[in-house]
């Protein structure tokens, strides 16, 4: 029998990846959108930026949800130095991969808990290098029209063919290259006294 939580559990993403992973804890939950802009700010490190998102989507909820563990969470891609944005379509996915073959990306998914009762936070970041294939011209068009990954930065879903792509991972957390470090979550919500066992 699970043991109530302190206080509801709320994940600030519209992701579908990111609802998939939390589910793989057990514990109830609900999903609302925040609205932030997510430009980054002049001089800002790309694990700056994906800490601030995680709190300000976290914060973005707080007075829809004035009494509860809300879960932010952000991921800033990055291939030689360049950040990876959502391809939008099948043009920018193929080239993306292109650019990877054979290279190194980096993922920096960062991870916030925000108790808006007390207005406390944890966060954390998690680093995945993702190593691709030497990949050619038929692989990618392949690969992308079969998986469509046109909302994944880096155009690919680790969680389906697109293992197929990578030579190796270098990770802590799986989950963390979907877009939510499991591992990193469960550490921060021990912090609330919330146990996922």
């Amino acid at each position: 029998m699970q043991t109530p939580l302190p206080r509801s559990l709320v994940l600030a993403s519209s992701s579908p990846h990111r609802r998939q992973v939390l589910a793989k804890l057990g514990l109830p939950f609900e999903t609302a959108v925040p609205h932030v802009d997510e430009s980054t700010l002049a001089g800002e490190t790309p694990e700056r930026l994906a800490l601030r998102l995680g709190l300000q989507k976290a914060q973005a909820l707080q007075e829809q949800f004035p009494d509860a563990l809300i879960i932010g969470s952000d991921q800033v891609a990055l291939l030689n130095g360049r950040q990876l944005c959502k391809p939008g379509g099948a043009d920018a996915a193929f080239e993306q991969l292109r650019r990877a073959s054979g290279q190194c990306a980096e993922f920096l998914t960062s991870i916030c808990v925000l108790d808006t009762a007390s207005g406390q936070s944890r966060h954390d970041l998690d680093r995945t290098r993702v190593y691709f294939r030497r990949l050619d011209d038929a692989l990618i068009r392949r690969y992308v029209e079969r998986e469509q990954p046109y909302d994944c930065a880096g155009s690919f879903k680790s969680e389906g063919l697109g293992i197929a792509l990578f030579q190796r991972l270098e990770t802590e957390d799986p989950n963390a290259l979907v877009g939510l470090p499991l591992i990193r979550l469960v550490r921060i919500l021990e912090q609330f006294e919330v146990s996922v066992l």
